[in-house]
């Protein structure tokens, strides 16, 4: 029994060692694992030259932001004058009208005809002129015979008076007659395009009523709304750079009023920034852009180039093939050729950066290129 007990014991022991024995084995293949494979493979990173930029100091335009749509300098609605049934109207959006042109009439039936009644007053009452200045010619020669008295002269002098008066009155309603015969044709106030057409031949028009829009294309203008401590910094003459939906390239523009009074309620002040008219502009586009206020010397980079996954802004800088993360500071912003750039200060001139197209790279990584680096 004794001798039984012992083989028993003999053999837990044995088997406790082995397990153990196993367990610190394993532990050590473990631990020797990650230092082998760190040793045998280093991270390397392929990059096209595209992906790096090379950082130089160079003229930033700062200016102030502004957006808004472009509107026609010359613009006019064309409204009907007189009221009546609109018996022409031949023009429709788009067509291009020349100063003066006639581009609506309404019916000058009715208008004639005041016309021709006025014509016909001014006619009788000046013939009754006439009559009263031959009487009173009469008796003035005969108050100088001395065949009447005086008083019959004052009392034909007051009625050829009172005959120039009526005819004076009958030529003013003649002249209210040719203005309205006048006003029955709609012209065009100055030469452009119609924008909008807002009746239609045969419709009877109220005296305002709206036919058609003209715009002059020629001068466009944005109307800019700028905070107030913004505003002192624009002058008469600076220029601008604008966006233009539509248009791929970026447009010119210049300030040419600043509004003397603040608007009530935003305090803001209103720019206008005038745009030459050119192929592709049209009014009520929306654009933006900013406009120049100043020009300093500072090194930058894109926007995308720096990075905020950490406490402190930085970017990713390439020296002797590896990648170094540089902390930097961020100052103002402008854009140059449709690609916003802000200034940097961390960085020395000629710094190689990775671009944004380059993406989050751990800092020591290897790199290598494709092609040259530019």
């Amino acid at each position: 029994m004794k001798k039984s007990k012992i083989w028993i014991l003999s053999g837990v022991a044995i088997a406790v060692l082995v397990v153990g024995g196993a367990r610190l084995l394993s532990q050590r293949k473990a631990a020797s694992a990650p230092a082998a494979a760190t040793a045998a493979v280093t991270p390397v990173m392929e990059l096209a030259s595209t992906d790096v930029l090379t950082i130089k100091t160079q003229a930033l335009a700062l200016g102030l932001p502004v957006s808004g749509a472009l509107k026609a300098t010359q613009s006019a609605f064309i409204k009907a004058r007189v009221a009546g049934e609109l018996v022409t109207l031949n023009v429709r959006e788009g067509d291009a009208v020349q100063a003066g042109q006639v581009v609506a009439r309404v019916d000058p039936t009715e208008y004639q005809a005041r016309q021709r009644q006025a014509q016909q007053q001014a006619d009788s009452a000046k013939a009754q002129v006439d009559i009263a200045q031959r009487q009173y010619d009469n008796n003035k020669a005969l108050v100088d015979q001395g065949f009447i008295s005086q008083t019959a002269l004052i009392t034909s002098q007051a009625t050829l008076n009172g005959a120039k008066a009526t005819y004076m009155a009958a030529v003013a309603a003649l002249d209210v007659a040719n203005k309205a015969l006048d006003d029955a044709s709609l012209n065009a106030p100055f030469a452009g395009q119609i924008a909008q057409r807002l009746a239609q031949a045969g419709e009877r028009v109220a005296i305002d009523a709206r036919i058609v829009e003209v715009v002059n294309l020629s001068q466009l203008e944005l109307e800019a709304a700028l905070p107030a401590s913004d505003a002192t910094q624009v002058r008469v003459g600076m220029k601008a750079q604008l966006q233009v939906e539509g248009l791929s390239a970026p447009v010119e523009a210049r300030v040419l009023r600043i509004n003397p009074s603040a608007q009530a309620g935003s305090r803001s002040v209103l720019v206008y920034l005038g745009v030459a008219g050119r192929d592709g502009l049209r009014q009520g586009l929306f654009a933006e852009g900013a406009l120049g206020t100043q020009t300093v010397q500072a090194m930058a980079v894109p926007v995308s180039s720096v990075r905020t996954d950490k406490p402190q802004a930085y970017v990713q800088v390439l020296e002797n093939n590896a990648v170094r993360h540089v902390t930097v500071k961020t100052g103002a912003r402008t854009e140059v050729q449709g690609q916003t750039l802000v200034a940097v200060e961390g960085l020395r001139e000629g710094a190689q950066v990775l671009a944004a197209s380059a993406g989050a790279v751990r800092e020591g990584v290897q790199v290598k290129f494709t092609a040259a680096a530019q």
